[in-house]
């Protein structure tokens, strides 16, 4: 599928393997790699009775416990399959993941999907002590295209990434990142680098930045959700406000992803909404 658009060839690719169980890890891994993608989803039954079912993540490299565009298109699909009973309006359902048992909303018109909304788990901050001269070396940028109000952070909803500001969009379309570089700054700290500028008070733009060989990610759920927290936690979005995102323009595949926040007391819990569409479908020989 393409996730986080209504257009194919748009958005985010993901493989999602419907019947996964039964898989070992390592062929799990092996499917992934095959893919080639950011990330190969199976749907397992669940071992958990609250959840519909269960949803294995693996990158080319690792398992992951949750992400964003993988949860979103794989619950769409799973609702134009049928998996889900659609009814006019929201269902709600529950998923089990790495992360943990979290719900799931799906919109419905005229018997089919509209939206996926995901509920992250609540965001962990933590203080990124890097030397900004270098974080800009990585990125291929000078350090003035930071924003000089905001400082990098790593901000976790499952998975961790690293939330570097910008000062405009014209600033962010001057990345050419360094992977080593970028890779060896940030250790095992954060998966990506989610370099972002704002576009008045509730929409920015955003690139996402992998140290790894796929180089950069067209639409990124779990790193969106970190970015919704991020802002709210510094003052830069109101909580349960709707926030937009646009990603992926520089690399040909504009996708769109759609945040609220919801707090109670310090806790921040983002919600990630998105659409997607089928490309293909087709059988593995294991």
């Amino acid at each position: 599928l393409d996730v986080f658009t209504t257009n194919r060839f748009e958005g985010n690719p993901l493989a999602v393997v419907t019947d996964g169980d039964g898989l070992s890890n390592e062929t799990m891994l092996a499917i992934a790699r095959e893919m080639n993608l950011s990330e190969t989803v199976f749907v397992q039954k669940p071992t958990d009775d609250r959840a519909l079912a269960r949803l294995r993540i693996f990158t080319t490299k690792q398992e992951l416990k949750l992400a964003g565009h993988p949860v979103v298109g794989t619950w769409f699909l799973l609702a134009e399959l049928g998996v889900v009973p659609a009814q006019e309006g929201a269902v709600h359902i529950m998923q089990q993941t790495g992360a943990g048992v979290l719900p799931v909303e799906i919109s419905f018109k005229d018997g089919r999907p509209q939206r996926v909304t995901m509920t992250q788990i609540p965001a962990v901050f933590r203080p990124a002590r890097l030397n900004k001269k270098e974080l800009a070396s990585a990125l291929g940028v000078a350090a003035s295209d930071f924003d000089a109000e905001l400082d990098p952070e790593y901000v976790s909803t499952g998975v961790s990434n690293l939330m570097v500001p910008f000062k405009s969009r014209a600033a962010l379309g001057r990345i050419e990142m360094n992977i080593g570089e970028l890779r060896r700054l940030q250790g095992r700290d954060g998966t990506m680098a989610y370099c972002f500028a704002l576009n008045g008070s509730n929409k920015a733009f955003t690139r996402g930045m992998l140290p790894w060989e796929l180089y950069e990610d067209p639409a990124t759920g779990s790193a969106a959700g970190s970015l919704g927290a991020y802002l709210v936690q510094h003052g830069k979005l109101s909580p349960h406000e709707k926030f937009y995102i646009q990603q992926g323009v520089e690399m040909g595949r504009p996708s769109h992803i759609e945040v609220e926040v919801d707090q109670t007391g310090k806790k921040l819990v983002p919600r990630v909404s998105g659409a997607a569409v089928k490309v293909f479908e087709g059988t593995i020989r294991v």
